[in-house]
């Protein structure tokens, strides 16, 4: 029986990742394409594209093809797909490989069939669709296919999942379109109703990533950011701190939590009891904020471990899921 190369793509909505049996993760870059709007061309995507948003001038547009875990513009999807697939072909034959595509479980089945013809359009053969949430347990080092429980709460870029999974699948899910960006989000209309500022949205991320924290800290840290004075219309800076970011985000976090314990209700008695001694893993990029595990568990009364390598579980997991899918090439150094 002939062997096959597998890929496995990260489909985020804030990063897309790619791996290739025996290269290894090969793409790991924002999600974003950008188009020359005359000829309607791919110019930039990944790291490029992201460089771009914000300062572009009317002949390109930046498109970011995810949002709040759905498909905003299938058109800049499948380019985004396409130009990776591109970088792809340079390392594998497609007509001898398989390609499992993880994605966010707020995308519909519509959405799910057309990056899978995408996929067959390239030249593969055999594609799969699957939750991101089912991967990322997989490459945190969950074993899902026995009997006991595993909870997982994904914080990623436009939502936050929270599942239960057993014996290899997900029983039971819920999102919410709370995550990083909507972080992000709350932190440009804070600084532009209380310091009188506009900032873009590369520098909220920024200052997300600098300043903030669940945990009550002794001492502020504090942030510059840069945008346009709102009364003077000029360039203008402010500071923003730990302090002020912690107040923004102790609301998201309740919605979060009010998630958990949605789907803690609906878990049945036997899963539950499983889920009290294995507790609850957090992955996904909001996993690094600092005191999210001790504000979890301090929310739900459950042990909560936060996974080692948050932002790389789901592609790290399409290894095993493809594996599982019979026919395919293992490298153990990979």
């Amino acid at each position: 029986m002939e062997k096959k190369f597998g890929i496995g793509i990260d489909l985020g909505t804030t990063n897309l990742l790619v791996y290739v049996q025996g290269s290894g993760v090969i793409f790991n870059e924002p999600s974003v394409v950008a188009f020359d709007i005359v000829t309607g061309n791919v110019i930039a995507g990944g790291h490029d594209a992201f460089a771009m948003i914000g300062k572009t001038h009317d002949k390109i547009r930046v498109s970011r093809p995810l949002r709040d875990g759905v498909i905003s513009d299938m058109d800049a999807a499948k380019a985004l797909l396409r130009y990776v697939f591109g970088r792809v072909q340079n390392v594998i034959n497609f007509k001898q490989s398989k390609c499992l595509i993880c994605c966010p479980s707020e995308v519909t089945q519509i959405e799910r069939e057309a990056m899978r013809e995408l996929a067959i359009q390239m030249g593969i053969t055999d594609v799969f669709i699957e939750e991101e949430i089912k991967s990322g347990a997989i490459g945190a080092g969950v074993d899902i296919y026995n009997p006991t429980a595993t909870m997982i709460v994904d914080i990623g870029g436009g939502t936050t999942d929270v599942g239960v999974l057993s014996l290899g699948d997900v029983v039971l899910s819920q999102s919410i379109r709370i995550a990083g960006n909507y972080i992000d989000q709350e932190i440009i209309k804070y600084v532009h109703k209380t310091h009188n500022l506009v900032i873009g949205q590369k520098t909220a991320e920024y200052a997300k990533f600098q300043v903030s924290t669940l945990l009550e800290e002794d001492e502020e840290r504090f942030c510059r950011v840069s945008g346009r004075d709102l009364v003077t219309g000029l360039p203008s800076s402010t500071k923003i701190s730990s302090k002020e970011v912690r107040e923004l985000l102790l609301p998201i976090f309740d919605e979060i939590v009010n998630v958990i314990y949605s789907v803690l209700e609906k878990t049945p008695p036997e899963l539950s009891a499983d889920i009290v001694d294995r507790g609850i893993l957090v992955n996904g990029g909001g996993a690094v904020i600092p005191g999210v595990k001790e504000y979890i568990e301090e929310m739900v009364h459950l042990p909560v471990k936060i996974s080692d390598e948050p932002l790389t579980n789901v592609v790290e997991g399409t290894k095993v899921l493809l594996k599982n899918r019979g026919n395919y090439l293992i490298n153990p150094t990979d």
